[in-house]
């Protein structure tokens, strides 16, 4: 197919193009990879690393061609669902392959196919020993604003974060994603600082079309943080003690003020999390890790 400008092929299209100046190339890259795959799901799939104007301008694209997968979508986390590779594992923790975050989170896959991978939930503390919690944004595409622990995803099938040795692939991950979600800049959550306590296997649909199946590392770190949320991700930020997270939990069950916490959060709270909050405050972390044990919880 003949090259043309981008200008050219905007006009073409009908299209509003919006570019950052300083990649002037990007769209005739994406739209000669765009003609040259069979599918527009093949173009998604291979979406590289870009700027998020970026990613929403071509998010936005897809849906104009009118053969987006769940147009609705946000555009942010149409991007993550379609350019995340999760880690396939068995019940055992062994890597068994890799598939979209897309595919890893629909319900019906989940229900009829092996779509167990790897996440993690860390569980940070401050020096007064309150435990940070997030309220998921409204655009989540699971759990969108439920309350939760400090921050919750998947390693992703790369080197990195595939490392088994001292889970440090995991850990990688967590440091990731703490940026990505609460600005926590990396130096602030040393990856050697995150100390795994154990972990659960749960399943758990969301609304009917998605949910989540996951072996899920606990990962627990005190450190006093700067936090700066990302709307995209993040709703809503809180530290809470013991009590106050009691209260969190009398009103979720109670139906008050909309209250809804995550069911992975529910879980470690009803089966770890305030015996391990002593450890937290007495400096023992260490001595209560077991990551022998998966735990299956439902």
């Amino acid at each position: 197919m003949r090259t043309t400008t981008a200008a050219a092929a905007a006009a073409r299209l009908s299209f509003p193009i919006l570019i950052q100046q300083q990649q002037p190339t990007s769209f005739v890259n994406y739209r000669h990879h765009l003609f040259s795959c069979s599918t527009s799901s093949a173009f998604a799939l291979r979406l590289p690393k870009v700027s998020r104007l970026t990613a929403r301008t071509f998010s936005s694209f897809q849906v104009a061609m009118g053969d987006a997968p769940d147009a609705g979508m946000d555009a942010v986390q149409r991007r993550l669902m379609f350019e995340d590779e999760c880690i396939l594992v068995d019940e055992s923790d062994r890597v068994v392959g890799h598939e979209s975050k897309y595919n890893c989170h629909l319900w019906e896959k989940i229900e009829s196919g092996n779509m167990l991978h790897r996440a993690f939930s860390v569980f940070l503390f401050n020096s007064k020993y309150e435990l940070l919690l997030q309220q998921r944004s409204a655009t989540k595409v699971t759990f969108p604003l439920v309350w939760t622990n400090t921050c919750c995803s998947h390693p992703l099938y790369r080197e990195s974060e595939l490392i088994d040795e001292d889970h440090l692939g995991v850990r990688n991950a967590a440091q990731r994603k703490l940026l990505d979600e609460l600005g926590i800049p990396a130096e602030d959550v040393p990856v050697d600082q995150f100390i795994p306590l154990g972990r659960i296997l749960y399943k758990a649909p969301s609304d009917g079309k998605w949910g989540e199946h996951e072996l899920d590392y606990l990962l627990f770190i005190v450190r006093d943080v700067n936090n700066n949320p990302n709307p995209d991700e993040v709703a809503d930020v809180k530290y809470v003690n013991r009590d106050q997270l009691k209260e969190l939990l009398r009103k979720a069950d109670a139906g008050e003020e909309g209250l809804k916490l995550s069911p992975w959060f529910r879980l470690v709270v009803d089966n770890f999390l305030f015996k391990w909050w002593d450890h937290v405050e007495k400096g023992t972390l260490k001595e209560a890790a077991d990551m022998k044990t998966i735990h299956k919880l439902t």
